[in-house]
């Protein structure tokens, strides 16, 4: 296991900036906004030589009460989790006293540590930089994240503190499956995926909007690997407000890109309204696997939970999914948590699925047996059709004026497919080309 660096400090002192210079991608929301990060981050940073677990933590004021109470407790967390700290001051701003509450509690910890005096570029700003000396914590590094100045200094220091492991290169693991946890505000992503890894991981309590950045948790359960993505919640397009809340819908947006299974997490007091249609059609416009988790089921009336019901329910609101999985969670009593999994797991192996290009054939000829094309201002005619790729399943089928074709009979014919190859919760893609005629041009050299 590669060794672990937290970087710690009062808000906006750069935190997010150096851990995104430090993993190499934009990965961390960054704003001149104090107090952007809330929950902690965590990636795989490299720096010269040297491998190793970078966290990026929230900063919060000394006197913290209430949601700043809970930041502190995760970035207490984080401390006593790592190999080593990095403590983060603005040489700009020069040193304030919640610096020193920070340089405090990084050494009541006993973790080895590297002062950083962050925003040191020009004159000005290595002069702040000495002022750090103040803290007790040793010679400051003077660095630029923004820039990247200064960071073969801070491999020096780095790799003075660290555990020989650090600088080890780390064996690949398998790859896991890529989830993202997606939602309206408050309909308790964070929740749900504490209760998944059974540790307080994620930042938690009744304030809507809490999560802003986009966070991986690792996870592995029933002998699968996952990498779950908590994500901020998100509001219909003209509700969000502010540059934090359209930054961090954007993040998460991403999160969905590049997520190979979305579960989309459903209040279970107010079920399927209009903007978690919009957010499950979004997963599989994107073409990712689809999965519905029914959240605060210990709230519910158990009737409307039953199998049955949220069955009919899923297929009415969804029928460009039909047959999505649906299972009923609670993050605090842990209920469907393990059939949860399972179902992830499922569509992810339909997500990946490949048909052979004779059983395609059949169905085609037997789709067109009970139910031709229509004559649309002449015949069409549907030859053969065969899988480009998995992930989703997409298929391109061959025929003469498929444009006409009219998005009825596509249904149609997706329909059958879903239901002929078992391809529930997943988006079904259809190309169409057109075939090309074997005498084309031959009339007309014959004429000559």
């Amino acid at each position: 296991m590669p060794a672990t660096v937290a970087i710690v400090g009062r808000p906006n002192v750069g935190k997010s900036t150096l851990f995104n210079r430090l993993v190499g991608r934009r990965l961390a929301l960054v704003d001149d906004t104090p107090g952007v990060t809330r929950d902690r981050r965590e990636g795989e940073a490299h720096l010269g030589g040297l491998s190793f677990r970078v966290i990026d933590t929230a900063g919060f004021e000394p006197a913290a009460t209430g949601l700043e109470a809970r930041m502190r407790a995760l970035t207490e967390a984080a401390i006593r989790n790592a190999d080593a700290v990095l403590v983060l001051v603005d040489a700009r701003a020069g040193i304030l006293p919640a610096d020193h509450e920070f340089a405090d509690l990084v050494r009541r910890s006993g973790k080895p540590v590297v002062l950083v005096a962050n925003k040191s570029e020009g004159k000005r700003g290595l002069e702040g930089a000495y002022e750090a000396f103040a803290l007790g914590l040793g010679e400051p590094v003077a660095v630029s994240a923004e820039h990247g100045e200064g960071l073969a200094d801070l491999y020096d220091a780095l790799a003075a503190v660290l555990p020989a492991r650090g600088a080890a290169p780390e064996l690949a693991p398998a790859k896991p499956i890529q989830v993202a946890v997606i939602g309206r505000p408050n309909a308790g992503k964070s929740t749900l995926i504490n209760a998944l890894i059974g540790a307080e991981r994620l930042l938690t309590g009744p304030e809507p909007g809490i999560t802003r950045d986009s966070i991986a948790v690792s996870l592995a359960r029933g002998g699968k690997h996952f990498e779950l993505f908590d994500t901020a919640g998100l509001r219909r397009r003209g509700k969000v407000a502010g540059k934090l809340e359209k930054l961090a819908a954007a993040d998460a947006l991403r999160a969905v890109r590049f997520a190979e299974v979305v579960v989309l997490l459903i209040d279970a007091t107010h079920p399927f309204e209009e903007q978690d249609l919009r957010l499950a059609d979004l997963a599989l416009q994107e073409g990712r696997a689809l999965v519905l988790a029914i959240s605060k089921a210990d709230l519910a009336d158990k009737k409307e939970l039953s199998a049955k019901h949220l069955r009919r329910e899923a297929d009415h609101w969804l029928p460009q999914a039909r047959g999505v999985a649906v299972v009923p969670v609670s993050g605090l009593s842990g209920e469907g948590l393990d059939r949860l999994i399972d179902a992830v797991v499922a569509t992810h192996e339909i997500w990946n699925r490949r048909v052979p290009t004779a059983a395609l054939n059949r169905f085609l000829a037997t789709a067109l047996e009970a139910n031709p094309p229509p004559v649309a201002g002449g015949r069409i005619k549907l030859r053969y059709m065969t899988q480009a790729k998995a992930r989703p399943p997409s298929f391109v089928l061959f025929g003469t004026r498929t444009k006409a074709l009219p998005e009825s009979y596509v249904r149609y014919l997706v329909n059958g497919m879903r239901e002929a190859f078992d391809l529930p919760g997943v988006p079904i893609r259809v190309a169409f080309r057109e075939a090309k005629n074997p005498y084309a041009g031959k009339n007309r050299r014959a004429g000559r």
